[in-house]
């Protein structure tokens, strides 16, 4: 019995420790060019009229302070060992007739909550490429329904057949090394074990670029990428 307690206190404090050194990296996304204005989305006409009472547009591109670009999923691209999720259940939200985040994360297997909180008719069409798409009604407000991906893409499109400007992207994949960028263009990944890396940018119009890391116990590394608006065609 003793030998038996001695190996579970043994299992623990290595696993606290490996959590105590691991490293955390931080950095901010900038968007050098100019992108075109975001076109505005007309509401007249449709359900989304009389219940939605702001102005909508595209979120091509949102440029913070410094030119820091939101909306970027970062992530471990190669390296890092298939590991569950640290954080609890994301939510896709349907808010004011637009999905909410308009990008996000998960991890493969994990459940998805998607939710209605607008009193009209939605539906919710993932148009994988890797994973199995599904597509459904979501008629109520409040109405909650759950989804997981199995297998790791990036990203995974969402959108609703009803209103044709509502999109949602999300990043797929079998760890919880990831993050999305603020309004400021920064973030942040914690908890990353000590190894060699590939780390990704990627956003959905000025595209990705990647950089290798080697990360060391506790340390905390700066990792900070510029994309650019691509050339007109």
């Amino acid at each position: 019995m003793k030998f038996y307690l001695s190996c579970i206190t043994t299992a623990v404090l290595a696993a606290a420790l490996q959590t105590v050194s691991a490293a955390e990296i931080t950095g901010k996304i900038t968007l050098k060019g100019t992108p075109k204005p975001e076109t505005p989305v007309p509401l007249e006409g449709t359900t989304c009229g009389p219940v939605v009472h702001t102005a909508l547009t595209t979120r091509h591109y949102l440029v913070g302070a410094d030119k820091g670009l939101a909306n970027v999923f970062v992530y471990i691209k190669q390296g890092a060992a298939a590991a569950p999720a640290t954080a609890g259940e994301p939510l896709l939200d349907q808010l004011n007739c637009q999905y909410e985040p308009y990008v996000m994360g998960m991890v493969t297997g994990q459940k998805l909550k998607i939710r209605n909180s607008d009193p009209l008719l939605h539906n919710v069409h993932a148009t994988p490429k890797v994973n199995k798409e599904f597509n459904f009604a979501q008629v109520t407000k409040g109405q909650i329904n759950e989804k997981a991906f199995d297998k790791p893409e990036v990203l995974v499109r969402m959108k609703c057949d009803v209103h044709p400007w509502m999109f949602a992207y999300i990043g797929v994949v079998d760890h919880p090394y990831f993050a999305v960028t603020d309004k400021d263009g920064s973030f942040k990944i914690s908890n990353l074990p000590a190894g060699k890396y590939t780390i990704e940018a990627m956003h959905l119009k000025a595209g990705a670029k990647q950089q290798e890391i080697t990360v060391t116990g506790d340390e905390k590394k700066a990792v900070n990428f510029e994309l650019e608006v691509p050339a007109a065609p």
